[in-house]
């Protein structure tokens, strides 16, 4: 067996563990929250409070109002930007609260 088979039978087996789990959801979640960070910078960070994705829903809890607002208008183009970072299509609404 080739190194190359070797590392498609570990990930086949450790997709096939996470499914028989239900893990999905919490790495899901914990991808999204290092997706938001690395995604939205410092800037955004310091006035993040809280990410969360429940469903195909990412909520995100802002401390200032000016920069929610400034978000709000790039709603689409932030769930797109996050998606491709995680590689497939997680999320379709973002809240901004």
């Amino acid at each position: 067996m080739g190194r190359k088979e070797e590392h498609q039978n570990l990930k086949q087996a450790l997709q096939e563990f996470i499914e028989s789990n239900k893990l999905q959801k919490g790495i899901d979640q914990i991808r999204v929250n290092e997706v938001w960070k690395d995604s939205m910078g410092p800037g955004v960070n310091k006035y993040t409070t809280a990410v969360q994705l429940k469903g195909d829903t990412l909520y995100i809890a802002l401390s200032s109002s000016v920069l929610r607002e400034e978000l709000s208008l790039g709603r689409t183009k932030i769930i797109d930007l996050l998606n491709e970072a995680l590689g497939k299509d997680l999320i379709r609404s973002l809240i901004l609260r």
